[in-house]
């Protein structure tokens, strides 16, 4: 697959490549092996026996973390001088890191698009005995080390079926490369979002996950600058209709640092827009409302930035902590998670708005703005009954 992605001008960067590079003969890779595992790993002519290794090294846990403390460290350093060569010859270059541990190794929200490639455990035992030179003892052992189906779900923005011929998967990637993976490129040089008009639909099952990986996502990305990051919106909603976009929220400590995240949101798929505040709602049971202002800038600010990814729209709302849009947000999910009636109308609203055919325009928001200064009320009515904090 990695090979298709290279014929279209993509940068690949094989793990499996610089694993086999970094133990070759005369390597200090190889010298460090022999001297943790002994000769027995070594064929006659001096070079690594893999079967070999794996049959000592996947047999037993500590001699597993053993064989990575040795070649993690040396794959990653070939990896990041892989990576700086590509973007120094090659202006904004797609680069496509094969990395077969990325489950394992929790390194999947460092990258803007996870693609797992899968096969049922049967077919990858036995691919692994005829290309590979296996036993089916060692095939099932290494196997049994690797990350599980539902693990791999968990991470997968794309997830690609290879259990039938090389052709097959071939045909895969090149859909998947136009369609999703060059026009995702496209956006981010572009610095742009991807344009998005999806339809009010029914609640979708597949959203909770599809939300999770994100904010892991953004959580890697945004580190210590921010206190928390939160799934919110109608897609946080059980059972609520929606747009198929996903909502997120990051927190942090001000507008200062919204825009200090700038480059590293583009750098996880997530460009920044115009737009800079919500919509204030006075609530009348606080001074906050829409013209209160801190330092210049008014309460209901924030920095939005959408998703360059065709396939998977993204807003994320980048509020400051305490302030009233960043408190709503929250509170909003959980009031009406809490409360049918609410739920009720609200779908009630939003499917008016879309019988009147403005979901797929900027006119959807404005549409519903009328319903939302009593929810906010409502929702804050409620917050105070309740003892709700966020």
């Amino acid at each position: 697959m990695s090979a298709t992605f290279s014929e279209f001008g993509a940068i690949v960067v094989d793990g499996d490549v610089i694993a086999r590079e970094v133990v070759e003969p005369g390597t200090e890779g190889l010298a460090s092996l022999v001297e943790a595992f002994g000769e027995s790993i070594l064929l006659p002519e001096g070079a690594l026996n893999r079967p070999a290794l794996a049959a000592i090294a996947f047999s037993d846990e500590q001699q597993r973390a053993r064989l990575n403390s040795i070649v993690h460290p040396l794959v990653a350093h070939r990896r990041s001088e892989l990576i700086a060569n590509a973007q120094e010859a090659q202006e904004n270059p797609v680069i496509i890191e094969d990395i077969p541990l990325l489950v394992e190794s929790q390194m999947a929200p460092m990258f803007p698009l996870v693609v797992i490639v899968h096969a049922d455990i049967e077919l990858r035992v036995r691919r692994l005995i005829d290309y590979r030179g296996f036993s089916e003892k060692d095939a099932r052992s290494r196997i049994a080390a690797q990350a599980s189906e539902e693990q791999r779900r968990a991470v997968a923005d794309v997830w690609l079926d290879n259990s039938g011929s090389a052709e097959e998967l071939v045909a895969r990637a090149r859909t998947l490369w136009h369609e999703r993976i060059q026009p995702f490129a496209h956006n981010l040089q572009a610095g742009r979002p991807a344009h998005a008009e999806p339809r009010l639909v029914p609640s979708d099952p597949l959203w909770p996950a599809q939300a999770q990986r994100i904010l892991a996502r953004l959580r890697t990305v945004a580190g210590h600058r921010t206190s928390r990051v939160d799934h919110i919106g109608s897609t946080a909603i059980p059972g609520m209709d929606a747009k198929d976009v996903i909502d997120i929220q990051v927190t942090v400590g001000s507008l200062e640092v919204a825009d200090e995240l700038a480059g590293a949101l583009l750098g996880a798929g997530y460009p920044r827009t115009a737009i800079t505040h919500d919509v204030g709602k006075p609530d009348g049971r606080s001074t906050v409302g829409e013209f209160d202002h801190v330092n210049g800038e008014s309460l209901w600010g924030k920095r939005l930035y959408c998703s360059a990814d065709p396939a998977r729209p993204t807003n994320v709302h980048v509020r400051v902590d305490g302030w009233p849009g960043q408190q709503f947000a929250l509170l909003f999910v959980d009031w009406l998670t809490a409360n049918p009636q609410a739920r009720s109308d609200y779908r009630a609203v939003k499917r008016d708005v879309a019988a009147q055919g403005l979901v797929n325009t900027g006119a959807y928001t404005e549409a519903k703005e009328p319903w939302l200064p009593d929810a906010y009320r409502w929702a804050w009515e409620w917050a105070d009954a309740t003892g709700w904090r966020p």
